[in-house]
């Protein structure tokens, strides 16, 4: 009995020993002391390090403290060595983080398998040297931690080493890759960010010869080369790999899917390009595919769609077309094809996909009814659905009652279709939806109350450019609260919805022709403080307005109302401010002048504004767009404009703005537009402009006051798409060197693409940054979101004097060429017809003489041609082209044939008198030579051919008759013309 005793008593102890023990292995530290001398390297190691947030509080180096105890510290329970260090921080706060100086006292932690200094904020710091001395390390984590220069090569002496993470620290490099052949053992390596270029030759050597890797991660290191794989691949086990953001711009390599141990393959935004490898060979383990943002075409291969274990497919950003291919995703839950070239129907077999989650067919051409779609997801897809996106695509039909069933929706974005018809108002029992996006459709009718029913955590309502109309009771009280709300030309004036001081967290809100009318009343503006975005422009709004000053505001649209009185105060942290087309009006100086302010675009123009421009500018130095046209301001432009160092648009245009443009702009070197026309700017045309507005494309300075020559300086402006310089004082002539203006001679300029889309779009107003009124084709037109189209000179209306230089004729990327109503003389350069793209000509009202080149023959695009009122002689070509203009396009010249009814013949068509003398008087001693060489070349011409004639009679005979009609006819023309 008493045995039996001892042996219960024993078990129970090896028991709770045994207990003790586990849970001593779970904690680390249970029952376990330190050795002092560990302990002392933890305190020498704390003293170099940097703490703001006290983590390391505990680290007291008392005689009763136990290190195993410390914070981040984990120990073996049995021996008490320090087995683990978890330093590292668990977000990216680096005020907050460890940082300073790594001590080599680590090197006494003989045990130490683990060390984490993870987002920590070692910023110029390298990694240690010494750490390829800790021997026992399993798990070095120094990712996020701001470590900097080369990673070294000792790390390759950690032949035990498990898991390497050296991640997201832009500033490590990489000399040579062979160092990590040492790591034999190693399955978990990420080297993500560092920069690798200089080992791009043998990455994939030095990687392969790791057999145990289990995870490869080189994403964004600057990768350039994907080699052909080793005869034989080592790291056979490798189950994850990450190479996206490199720039290897090649065909996909078909080694990856060779891997047949692969679960997750990410090769997004790596240049790939051409199409998707086909008939992959035993690769049937993965689960996740990111092919997005690459350069892939042609159509989505059948294997793709027949991964049964496939959970998240991402090709989103590419070129694939074609239909969807049938196939069998039954595990997918993640399918991301936004903006490829996809087409045809969108397959109702999607809807049997029943662990699908998230769906996005955005930015493709998907046809046919899209409401059969959504109709076709089955029972089992009901529960799952929470994101279905099927944005910019050319869907049509109704919306059916369906789309109430699906019960977990969060986000449906049908935006950018043609599904029409009325919004159903069972939409109101997605009890889960966050965003509905339904903009630029063909919805129409009433929405109610009822169509909200049940909305209660919806966050962003974005259904502007539909024909709906809302009605609701003046007392609604809407179930959610918003963030985001675009109601863009929908009905729901001409009240101010009430409404909307009940919506406490709205950050965007866009009413812009919604038919409102009235005052903006007080409530909007106490009630409004968070809001980020706001659009009422083209509503029926008036009444003044005293200040716009929410801080968190940072663009503003009021445009196209009735608001009158002086220009608003506003808050000095606004970004993006429009008040144009309105009818403010007074001086704008203390606008202007009252306050610094960091808004960058600035549109004012079109109301009735007086008074001088203020010399303040230095206020405003983050302005890139300032629109103060269509007002009525007088005086000079002040010299403080040159401030504007950032400025990229400058419109000025139809006011009275007087005196010579300030040296000073010529410091606003940003610069891409200027429009000044129609104002009285006189002097001469500055040669700043060309000097140091290098970036400019657009130069009206049309309807001023402006004298002398056109400088040479502005041939620099290679860049300049549109020079409008007529109706002022210029004389001299045009400048030979305009040749030299590549961005009319740039046949890409003719799909518009060099003026860069960023450049048209101010901010999150979404609207052209400015419009500009250019005569071509004979009449004044507003160009405004076809403006990087345009490729335009126009001189005329001034007293430019001389030729047409040939050189002229290479600009071949122009559109418009007007240099009518000045004084050009000689002849319209014979290869005009290389400027084929040309669609306007007007060299009206000159002085130019002799025919029309043949070459104009060639200008199939031009439309619109005036060459009348000149001294041009002639058969008028004939083409298609020029006989199917206007007689008005020839008249005040001596021309004849088609499309003039004057009939002709080279022996009656004569040259008038006054042609004839001016060119004896334009003969000048190049002339005089050519004609010279001329007469020598005929005369020797004529003997040595009279002389072979006269050795034969019968010749002989022949020719001295056909002299003497030839003398007879040239005495004819001589005694009428002399």
């Amino acid at each position: 009995m008493e045995r039996s005793m001892r042996t219960v008593l024993l078990v129970m102890l090896l028991t709770v020993a045994a207990i003790a023990i586990s849970i001593g292995s779970c904690n680390g530290n249970l029952g376990s002391l330190c050795h002092e001398s560990e302990k002392q390297a933890l305190v020498i190691f704390k003293q170099d390090l940097k703490d703001p947030s006290n983590k390391l509080s505990s680290w007291v180096a008392k005689e009763d403290s136990n290190c195993c105890n410390w914070a981040g510290v984990v120990c073996d329970n049995v021996t008490g060595h320090i087995r683990e260090l978890h330093l590292g921080n668990s977000h990216s706060d680096f005020d907050s983080s460890l940082g300073g100086k790594i001590n080599p006292s680590l090197l006494n932690l003989k045990h130490l398998t683990y060390l984490n200094l993870s987002n920590s904020n070692f910023l110029g710091t390298q990694i240690p040297t010494f750490f390829g001395s800790l021997n026992s390390l399993r798990h070095l984590d120094l990712s996020h931690a701001q470590f900097v220069g080369m990673i070294p090569q000792q790390l390759g002496n950690l032949s035990g080493l498990l898991h390497l993470r050296l991640g997201s620290n832009d500033a490590l490099m990489v000399e040579n890759l062979q160092w990590i052949s040492g790591l034999s053992q190693l399955e978990h390596l990420d080297l993500s960010y560092v920069d690798l270029r200089n080992a791009s030759d043998h990455w994939l050597q030095a990687t392969n010869m790791l057999p145990s890797l289990i995870e490869l991660n080189m994403s964004s290191c600057r990768l350039e080369h994907v080699h052909p794989p080793p005869a034989v691949m080592n790291f056979t086990s490798l189950a994850i790999l990450d190479l996206s953001g490199n720039g290897f711009d090649s065909l996909m390599p078909r080694w990856f899917f060779s891997l047949r141990n692969l679960v997750s393959l990410t090769l997004s935004n790596c240049g790939f390009q051409g199409p998707i490898p086909t008939s992959p060979h035993n690769i049937t383990s993965l689960k996740e595919i990111d092919f997005s943002d690459n350069f892939l075409n042609l159509s989505i291969p059948e294997w793709l769609f027949n991964q049964k274990d496939l959970t998240h497919l991402n090709l989103d950003s590419n070129r694939l077309q074609g239909p969807l291919p049938g196939g069998n995703l039954t595990s997918i839950v993640e399918l991301d094809l936004l903006g490829n070239r996809l087409g045809g129907k969108v397959p109702q077999s999607l809807g049997n996909l029943c662990n699908l989650v998230d769906l996005n067919l955005g930015a493709n051409n998907f046809i046919g009814n899209g409401s059969e779609f959504l109709e076709s997801l089955s029972a089992c897809n009901l529960c799952q659905i929470q994101s279905l996106q099927l944005v910019q695509n050319n869907l049509s039909g109704h919306l059916t009652a369906q789309i109430g069933n699906l019960k977990n929706l969060r986000l449906l974005d049908l935006s950018y279709n043609q599904f029409d018809g009325a919004l159903p108002e069972n939409i109101g029992q997605l009890k889960s939806l966050t965003r509905l996006l339904i903009s630029y459709n063909s919805f129409q009718g009433v929405v109610s109350e009822l169509h909200f029913t049940h909305l209660t955590r919806l966050e962003a309502f974005e259904a502007k450019e539909n024909s709906l109309t809302l009605e609701t009771s003046r007392d609604w009280f809407p179930p959610f609260q918003l963030k985001s709300l675009f109601l863009d030309s929908w009905r729901l004036g001409p009240d101010f919805p009430m409404w909307l001081q009940r919506q406490r967290q709205l950050y965007f809100l866009s009413l812009s022709n919604t038919g409102i009318s009235g005052t903006i009343p007080k409530w909007f503006w106490n009630s409004s403080s968070q809001l980020s975005y706001l659009n009422l422009s083209n509503n029926y709004l008036y009444g003044e307005i005293e200040s716009i000053a929410f801080k968190g505001l940072d663009v503003v649209d009021l445009s196209s109302n009735q608001f009158h009185g002086s220009l608003p105060l506003v808050s000095s942290t606004l970004d993006v401010l429009d008040l144009s087309n309105s009818s403010f009006s007074g001086t704008v100086f203390h606008f202007f002048c009252d306050s610094p302010h960091q808004l960058t675009d600035l549109f004012i123009g079109n109301n009735f504004l007086s008074g001088e421009i203020p010399d303040c500018w230095m206020n405003w130095q983050m302005l890139e767009i300032l629109d103060l046209e269509n007002n009525m301001l007088t005086g000079n432009m002040p010299s403080s404009i040159g401030n504007l160092v950032n400025l990229q648009s400058l419109h000025l245009r139809n006011n009275f703005l007087s005196g010579e443009l300030p040296l000073s702009m010529q410091n606003c070197s940003e610069l891409l537009v200027v429009d000044l026309r129609g104002n009285r700017f006189s002097g001469s045309l500055p040669l700043w402009i060309g000097k140091c507005l290098l970036k400019l494309k657009l130069l009206n300075l049309r309807s001023n006051k402006l004298q002398g020559v056109i400088p040479d300086e502005l041939c620099s402006l290679t860049d300049l798409q549109i020079l409008d310089l007529a109706h002022n004082n210029l004389s001299g002539t045009i400048p030979r060197c305009f040749s030299n203006i590549s961005a009319m001679i740039d046949l890409s300029n003719l799909y518009g693409i060099l003026i860069p889309s960023e450049f048209r779009y101010a901010g999150m107003l979404g609207r052209y940054i400015g419009s500009m009124f250019l005569v071509t084709k004979g009449r004044e037109l507003e160009y405004g979101y076809i403006l990087g189209l345009v490729t335009t000179i126009d001189l005329s209306n001034n007293s430019i004097s001389g030729e047409i230089p040939e050189e002229l004729t290479n600009l071949i990327g122009l559109r418009n060429l007007n240099l009518s109503a000045n004084l050009l003389t000689r002849r319209i350069p014979s290869k005009i017809g290389n400027m084929e793209w040309l669609e306007s000509l007007d060299l009206s009202m000159n002085q130019l003489s002799g025919e029309i080149p043949a070459s104009l023959t060639r200008m199939t695009f031009l439309s619109y041609l005036n060459i009348s009122y000149n001294n041009l002689t002639g058969r008028i070509p004939e083409s298609t082209q020029l006989q199917s203009f206007d007689q008005s396009s020839f008249v005040g010249n001596e021309l004849c044939g088609p499309p003039l009814s004057k009939n002709c013949s080279a022996s009656k068509v004569i040259p008038p008198t006054v042609v004839l003398h001016r060119r004896y008087d334009l003969l000048d001693d190049e002339w005089f030579y050519f004609y010279l060489s001329l007469g020598l070349g005929f005369m020797f011409g004529f003997w040595s051919i009279l002389g072979s004639l006269l050795l034969n009679m019968p010749w002989s005979s022949a020719f001295s008759q056909f002299l003497n009609t030839l003398v007879l006819k040239l005495h004819g023309l001589i005694a009428e013309y002399f």
